[in-house]
């Protein structure tokens, strides 16, 4: 309902790119330069400095930023309001997740969310768990699904399940041998780790510093972001790798790589994080309590099996 052009102008300060902009907004950059332009003519005045391959806010920009913040926000909670008035929730709502939840457990969440609730339109962003977070204290997002503790004021969190970690290699693999692996036995193994910021490696880094194994000791083999890289190279041989019980029952079942448990046991927390004292809808709070109930029957399932 909101004025389109601060919808834009509010994506093109947010991003600090027109192309990010666009993307954002599923439209072209030239018609988020036209909403731009229209804006700048509406009052008169410049609202965005460019040059130098920046974009930065002249103070009348700074101004209408935080009038556009406030409307906007405003225009969602109207819409939000006059839906809950009837028993069928509808809207968007603005989901970030990690790429680990993103793969295996976010379809079944959203399938069955969708089912329940058809006029609801999910928008999803991937990133790793870090980043996550960030953008849900940012309040660029409505809810976010990560895999580490957050400890952010700006965050309300809800610990939805757990799942636990694994060492996976290649059958060839003379870790394969083991029935349980203890931190000082990978050491001299090559290790194919996570990216900074993902959840896994934080608890992979927490477990051998419990150990009293340094960074320096272990024979880093690749840092990668995404997990079905990782996996395949652990199945080529190149290393091991540390991943959670649900990403890899497929990969079991075919033999492409075998899970070894550790010990002690390390799980990564399903947390469901939202921005703390912000207006939450009724379409919010409904998905955040399915996911973390979707989360629990899930991950009761899979200790199960």
């Amino acid at each position: 309902m909101a004025d389109r052009r601060l919808q834009v102008f509010h994506a093109v300060a947010k991003h600090g790119s027109f192309t990010r902009a666009a993307e954002h907004l599923h439209m072209t950059q030239p018609a988020v330069t036209f909403q731009i332009k229209q804006l700048e003519e509406h009052f008169d005045t410049r609202l965005l400095d460019r040059g130098h391959g920046k974009i930065s806010l002249t103070p009348a920009g700074e101004l209408v930023l935080a009038y556009a913040e406030r409307i906007l926000g405003l225009s969602a909670e109207l819409d939000s309001r006059v839906s809950e008035l009837t028993d069928e929730l509808a809207g968007q709502i603005k989901i970030g997740t990690s790429t680990t939840i993103a793969a295996y457990w976010l379809p079944h969440i959203l399938e069955g969310f969708k089912r329940r609730y058809p006029r609801v339109l999910p928008r999803v962003v991937v990133g790793n768990s870090k980043l996550t977070e960030d953008a849900v204290a940012a309040r660029d997002l409505d809810i976010g699904l990560i895999e580490i503790v957050t400890e952010q004021h700006a965050i309300e969190r809800r610990s939805a399940a757990r799942d636990e970690l694994f060492v996976i290699c290649s059958p060839d693999n003379p870790l394969a041998a083991f029935k349980s692996l203890r931190a000082k036995d990978l050491v001299g193994h090559p290790f194919i780790d996570r990216d900074p910021g993902n959840g896994i490696r934080q608890i992979a880094d927490e477990f051998f510093e419990a150990a009293g194994i340094a960074g320096s000791e272990i024979t880093l083999c690749a840092e990668i972001g995404s997990l079905a890289t990782i996996k395949h190279l652990a199945a080529a041989g190149l290393g091991f790798a540390i991943a959670s019980k649900r990403a890899i029952q497929r990969d079991l079942e075919d033999g492409r790589l075998v899970a070894i448990a550790l010990e002690p046991r390390i799980y990564t927390p399903l947390e469901v994080i939202l921005p703390r004292d912000k207006f939450r809808s009724r379409l919010i709070t409904a998905f955040a309590d399915f996911a973390c109930g979707e989360f629990a029957r899930m991950a009761d399932r899979d200790s199960a099996a």
